[in-house]
């Protein structure tokens, strides 16, 4: 069978913070979430349409049911197509708007399919489509805490995620797997998954895990991350003043008196 997406070459660079170039032959197309790319050369065409165009035969109305569908988890109507309109390859660049890591996902060797968090995806060659993922609890997507709203990546080409901090792999055979929302990714394979309450009352208010936590189960792999984004800008706008928070730094005691010493 033939391949259905774009059969795109690319490159990570970095060790954190990653910036990752696909490498465009004529003709060839990657779609983006909009604001992701950092530069492309001279020669690649970009334009922002309806949908992922992984389905080029479908009518308006279905285009527009599809992007509805993307609305609903919080995403653009639109997604960014880039096409090489050159001569010879040519490279443009992704990359996420906070440190972490990119993770090259090959569709066609995980049986292409993968669900992910809303907020991971980044790019992925013409052809893989990219849909909100229901499940038979319709509240596990919207009630989850930390914008724990699933997306379904479908197609036989490259994908790419982000992750925050360090990327955590696990493989269940048959296992559980409880999980705060907001560090999941993705994952492949037969998982089912759940949206739990984290213990009891006390737990929930006092514990600071959140309300509520993920109980993944089942065969196929689970990528974790350390530091989600939500944590990172909470502790942000917990120490900036601006924002109502604490100009005292951290370890020390002096907080604004400190700034009577300090230059003005």
């Amino acid at each position: 069978m033939s391949m259905q997406c774009h059969e795109v070459d690319y490159e990570i660079f970095g060790s954190d913070l990653q910036i990752v170039e696909i490498i465009l032959d004529p003709g060839e197309s990657v779609v983006a979430e909009a604001g992701s790319m950092n530069y492309m050369e001279d020669g690649i065409r970009f334009e922002a349409r309806m949908g992922d165009g992984s389905r080029p035969d479908d009518g308006f109305m279905g285009k527009l049911f599809k992007a509805g569908k993307r609305m609903l988890s919080g995403e653009s109507l639109f997604m960014t197509h880039f096409t090489n309109d050159g001569r010879g390859q040519k490279r443009v660049a992704f990359a996420a708007p906070y440190p972490g890591k990119i993770i090259a996902i090959d569709m066609s060797k995980i049986g292409g399919t993968i669900t992910c968090q809303k907020d991971s995806f980044l790019c992925a060659a013409l052809g893989t489509e990219v849909t909100m993922a229901f499940n038979k609890r319709l509240g596990s997507g919207f009630f989850g805490g930390e914008g724990f709203i699933l997306q379904q990546l479908s197609g036989d080409g490259m994908a790419f995620v982000h992750a925050g901090g360090t990327v955590i792999k696990k493989k269940l055979q048959g296992e559980t797997l409880r999980v705060d929302t907001g560090c999941i990714v993705a994952f492949t394979g037969d998982i089912d998954y759940s949206i739990e309450k984290a213990g009891n009352l006390k737990s929930m208010v006092l514990g600071g895990e959140g309300l509520f936590l993920a109980t993944l189960s089942g065969h196929g792999t689970v990528l974790l991350q350390s530091l989600p984004f939500s944590r990172l800008a909470d502790r942000v706008l917990a120490h900036a003043p601006s924002a109502g928070g604490s100009s005292r730094g951290e370890g020390s005691v002096l907080g604004g008196l400190g700034d009577m010493f300090g230059d003005s």
